[in-house]
């Protein structure tokens, strides 16, 4: 009897359950224990992921035309360097969490300038964790700033601040350096990949006409590397391997890049650009002899790799469109029932990009659209053309 009251208390105590057994994860603490929340996972591509989100925060203030050049260098033990000569992320005190704003964006989640208000018309990273969610994956992490005629500088490791934002001498320039070290700790092999940084960057040098991206490997230096008193990395003039890019011709020059090994069946690439309802919306396409179709779609630079809303509206309108047309033209009858979706996709290359004030990612990754307003502008604007 006195077994048995043993294991029946021992079965209440196992599904005992109250306030004591739930947990609050303050801070950057949920990043580091559930990182794939944030980017998705902790292999290459969660890994390259890092350098995304710091790379876009400089990208977006290209968007708004406040920055031309931006600067990527892989640097020897695993450190990433991004540098944009953008406005400078605010040194100034914040008026909720009473500390620097720089500290504020690095080190809190949902922090930001792009919830809304006038820091940004159109940007990519609306959910205010890119910044701060690096920061809580990297062993090591630096912001310097240039604002306002001064030189002001904070670092971090694994989310946490070493010391308060600090003013180390004046400046004359403006931008923001943001370098990192991702943490063995969440990243069991970390290796970045050249082409696949090239790729990546490489499109949104197309998507943001005149702006300069320059990419550096310095990884394989085994000289000494002082960057301290530089804001470029290529000012210290080192013969390293390197990728620049500049264009002008924006969705146009794209396409002409994916199809350069390809047999193009129309020489002229239709585009359009138009603003429909509050959304912009700017598409490119040329068909080539091939069977399969290539469609690539963006959402306020963002590559949206599982399509979304932007992508529906599309494809609804270009089949609806060369249905119409054919029919019209008496290319077929109105009895054959017209082509049907993956007809009209057979062979195309297409550039798809939408830019919105308030836009809605299917997670923090962004990797698809869901913001229903893109989907009637992109299939108004493209029908319409």
């Amino acid at each position: 009897m006195a077994k048995e009251k043993d294991i029946k208390k021992a079965q209440v105590n196992a599904h005992h359950y109250d306030a004591s057994d739930i947990s609050v994860l303050e801070g950057l603490e949920p990043v580091r224990r559930r990182p794939g929340m944030y980017i998705g996972t902790t292999g290459p591509e969660g890994l390259h992921h890092l350098i995304w989100e710091i790379f876009d925060n400089s990208r977006d203030e290209a968007m708004g035309g406040f920055c031309d050049d931006i600067e990527v260098v892989l640097l020897p033990n695993n450190r990433v360097r991004v540098a944009d000569n953008g406005r400078g992320v605010p040194v100034d005190i914040h008026k909720k969490t009473k500390v620097s704003a720089l500290e504020t964006i690095m080190t809190t989640l949902h922090a930001g300038g792009k919830f809304g208000g006038e820091g940004y018309k159109v940007s990519g990273g609306l959910h205010g964790v890119g910044a701060s969610v690096v920061n809580a994956l990297s062993i090591y992490c630096r912001a310097e700033v240039h604002k306002d005629g001064g030189k002001y500088f904070q670092e971090y490791s694994q989310g946490k601040k070493k010391a308060l934002v600090k003013k180390v001498s004046s400046s004359k320039l403006n931008g923001t350096i943001v370098t990192f070290e991702p943490d063995e700790e969440i990243f069991k092999d970390i290796k970045f990949d050249w082409n696949t940084v090239v790729n990546h960057i490489r499109q949104q040098a197309y998507l943001v006409k005149g702006l300069k991206i320059l990419i550096i490997d310095a990884r394989g230096y085994e000289g000494k590397i002082d960057d301290s008193n530089v804001f470029y990395f290529r000012e210290l003039k080192l013969e390293l391997p390197s990728t620049s890019f500049y264009f002008e011709g924006g969705l146009i020059s794209l396409i002409k890049y994916y199809n350069r090994f390809q047999k193009p069946i129309q020489s002229h690439i239709f585009s359009v650009e138009k603003e429909q309802d509050g959304v912009g919306v700017e598409i490119a396409l040329q068909y080539v002899d091939d069977i399969v179709d290539h469609i690539v779609p963006f959402a306020n630079n963002i590559y949206t790799g599982e399509g979304g809303t932007h992508i529906t509206g599309f494809k609804t309108a270009l089949t609806r469109t060369l249905n119409t047309y054919c029919k019209k033209n008496e290319m077929m009858k109105e009895s054959e029932g017209g082509f049907t979706g993956d007809d009209v996709l057979e062979g195309l290359t297409a550039v798809v990009s939408v830019k919105l004030r308030e836009i809605q990612f299917e997670g923090q990754t962004k990797a698809k659209l869901g913001s229903m307003e893109a989907q009637s502008a992109v299939s108004t604007v493209f029908g319409e053309a």
